[in-house]
């Protein structure tokens, strides 16, 4: 008898995700375990449990999730969780902390796909500005635009806290082959003068760019929202826009809501999930891959 696709589930968090596991089971794999409260230095012995409980040919069979709510965690946990494994007992390991790395990446190449086809561009070059843009979605979404060529400012309520994630993006996240500035949330209103793009990432049930904004924002041709509780944090833009022209905007912007976001993160986790199972070799998976992902399956719907 075969032996189960299991999919060890670790977390910092005092819970694990019930979205993850939902997924992980839909995606085919038979048993998803539980284990919440791990920190960094209990990775190796985990991951040595795993890969030495099984024979190297089994391990296929075998895999882990990287949840938790901190994308430096999640990505140093990736780090440890490949260095801890002993060829060829290696199995392969998908770091989505709080679905950020999934759900940025929906949300860039759902940008990037307006971009092309209601303004004839491409994120190259382009002024992204991440409001609310501190927390694990912006974090991500900033570094892939980054990699992709656009200019991209973190704005965060306090700058300090704005530039030390920014920092963090650019060094730790993008190798120091990119370079993600900060700005105050204070001074929104003259950076939204020289935008292309804005992400809305902040916390939920928050405007974070107002009707007044978009109506002075001369080269806005993209916003994008994450918040499906209302008020929506892009004013104009609801959880179902999709390529839905904006209200106001002098520059015919249009809106990306969070349900359409949402489609295209599940669609990029499940297959990402899938991989795992179906790749002849392990595979380390994170917001790169994910956009990899995102992007393959909106050019093969559009």
């Amino acid at each position: 008898m075969e032996k189960p696709y299991i999919l060890h589930m670790l977390t910092s968090a005092k819970n694990l995700s019930p979205f993850d596991v939902n997924m992980a089971l839909d995606a085919g794999w038979t048993s998803a375990i539980p284990y919440i409260n791990v920190e960094l230095n209990e990775i190796q012995s985990l991951v040595q449990d795993a890969i030495f409980s099984r024979s190297a040919k089994s391990l296929k069979r075998t895999g882990i999730f990287i949840g938790g709510r901190d994308t430096k965690e999640a990505m140093d946990m990736l780090k440890a969780a490949q260095q801890a494994m002993v060829p060829p007992f290696e199995l392969s390991v998908f770091a989505d902390p709080s679905g950020a790395f999934t759900t940025a990446a929906g949300m860039v190449a759902a940008v990037e796909r307006e971009l092309m086809t209601k303004f004839n561009t491409t994120l190259e070059g382009k002024v992204i500005l991440a409001l609310g843009g501190t927390g694990p979605v912006g974090q991500a979404a900033a570094v892939i635009a980054a990699q992709a060529g656009a200019h991209v400012r973190i704005i965060g309520r306090q700058l300090d806290k704005a530039q030390r994630v920014a920092d963090l993006c650019s060094k730790e996240f993008g190798g120091g082959k990119i370079t993600i500035t900060a700005g105050a949330d204070a001074d929104k209103a003259d950076y939204i003068k020289t935008a292309d793009v804005v992400f809305a990432t902040g916390a939920a049930g928050i405007e974070l760019l107002s009707a007044e904004l978009i109506a002075s924002a001369p080269q806005l041709k993209v916003a994008a929202d994450v918040n499906a509780v209302p008020p929506s944090g892009i004013a104009g833009v609801d959880a179902f826009a999709n390529g839905t022209p904006i209200e106001g905007s002098s520059n015919g912007a249009v809106g990306i809501g969070a349900l359409a976001i949402g489609n295209v993160k599940y669609q990029a986790q499940n297959r990402l999930l899938k991989k795992m199972i179906e790749s002849e070799k392990p595979v380390y998976l994170h917001f790169e891959h994910a956009f990899a992902v995102a992007r393959d399956y909106i050019k093969a719907n559009s």
